[in-house]
């Protein structure tokens, strides 16, 4: 038997073979990421019998996706690590701190002849369509209050009254000042009349004349700095008009989101906290959820299990968690949390109980979170709704 390590990179590809005994048969095949990479790598370790050979590398990025597909499609049996998994075995491995694509090929070699295969499969594409879509999502979501937050800063500078006047700066009626007239000085050369309009129409008639008034007013008296103005308020238009356009594509995005999970039937809105944005994103970063022997195996994945700190005899008990795997699942787990936690009454009880025992609020919330974790392990396992029992 032969295990190759691959370590996986964006354009190029490092390969090393070792044999039962541990011994290194061929060291750092570099390779690119392309048919010309992939048949390089073959010739390479074609003297060895093929049914023999046994692959492995980790789940780095997107990048792992095009090799393993190409190699399983030629017949190689090839298991996928998680990165933690490679990254506490090197650490037990090798005590010199020394990190190169050569020196990984071989450890992750090594952590497939100590450990065993693992079957691996590609993501369902549906599952994988769903993490894209909603990781772009979250990305254009990010932008989105990016912008926000450079209109606020301006503003503060150029007319900082102007939160006097409108509770939410980017409903509709203020993204129309914002794109027409967002400084102090256009604000006053503005027709009352036909800004009265812009905002009776944008606001379905709840604001007009008067709100026109009282904004102009405050543009009159503001304490806002006079130069720059033509700068800030071209700025600020930009932004509007990338926060519509952003705005826009988010809700073309949550539908097709929508329509992918809909045929996957999760039942994951059944459970306490868990809606119509969370759900997706939680079942896309979780996969497939037969790669998870027990509900303790998802927390970790989730990189929600309290991190341990170990010296000697004595042992940490700030019970951080541990922070390791896909943030945007941490993210959506931690939403879920906060939103049962205030309204379920068994996830209420249970983080008020924490909080009694003295737990800070985020140590509270983590329990939560273990909790839902340990609910949606079952929801899925079994395909059912969630169906809370006495002792929840």
């Amino acid at each position: 038997m032969f295990y190759l390590g691959i370590d996986i990179a964006k354009v190029n590809h490092v390969a090393s073979l070792i044999g039962e005994d541990g011994s290194i048969l061929i060291k750092a095949i570099k390779f690119t990421n392309s048919n010309e990479g992939l048949q390089k790598l073959i010739d390479s370790i074609n003297d060895y019998d093929q049914s023999q050979i046994y692959c492995a590398m980790e789940a780095t990025g997107t990048y792992w996706l095009s090799l393993f597909s190409a190699l399983t499609d030629k017949g190689f049996n090839v298991s996928v690590f998680n990165p933690y998994q490679i990254k506490s075995f090197r650490g037990a491995y090798s005590n010199r701190k020394q990190k190169n694509d050569v020196i990984d090929s071989i450890i992750i070699a090594n952590f497939l002849s100590f450990n065993g295969i693992q079957q691996t499969c590609l993501p369902n594409d549906d599952l994988l369509a769903l993490k894209n879509l909603t990781r772009y999502r979250s990305n254009l979501v990010d932008n989105i209050s990016k912008a926000k937050i450079q209109i606020k800063s301006i503003l503060n500078k150029v007319f900082p009254e102007y939160s006097d006047v409108f509770s939410d700066t980017f409903g509709e009626s203020s993204k129309q000042i914002l794109l027409n007239c967002p400084t102090p000085s256009e604000i006053m050369n503005f027709n009352t009349r036909k800004l009265a309009n812009l905002l009776k129409k944008a606001s379905k008639g709840k604001h007009g004349t008067d709100t026109v008034h009282k904004v102009k007013n405050l543009a009159r008296n503001s304490f806002g700095i006079k130069f720059t103005g033509d700068a800030c308020s071209f700025e600020i238009k930009q932004l509007v008009n990338q926060i519509i356009f952003l705005e826009n594509q988010v809700d073309e995005l949550n539908l097709k989101i929508k329509e992918i999970y809909s045929k996957l039937d999760s039942h994951l809105e059944s459970i306490p906290g868990i809606g119509k944005t969370t759900a997706p994103i939680i079942l896309a970063e979780i996969g497939d959820i037969n790669n998870f022997s027990s509900p303790s195996k998802l927390t970790a994945f989730a990189g929600i299990d309290p991190s341990e700190n170990q010296s000697g005899i004595k042992k940490s008990t700030d019970e951080k968690t541990s922070k390791r795997g896909s943030p945007y699942l941490r993210h959506a787990i931690y939403q879920a949390a906060f939103i049962a936690s205030n309204n379920d009454p068994v996830m209420h009880d249970y983080y008020v109980k924490k909080r009694a025992e003295g737990k800070h609020h985020y140590v509270a919330l983590a329990g939560v979170e273990r909790k839902l974790l340990g609910i949606i392990f079952h929801v899925l396992k079994e395909n059912r709704d969630y169906r809370p029992s006495k002792s929840s």
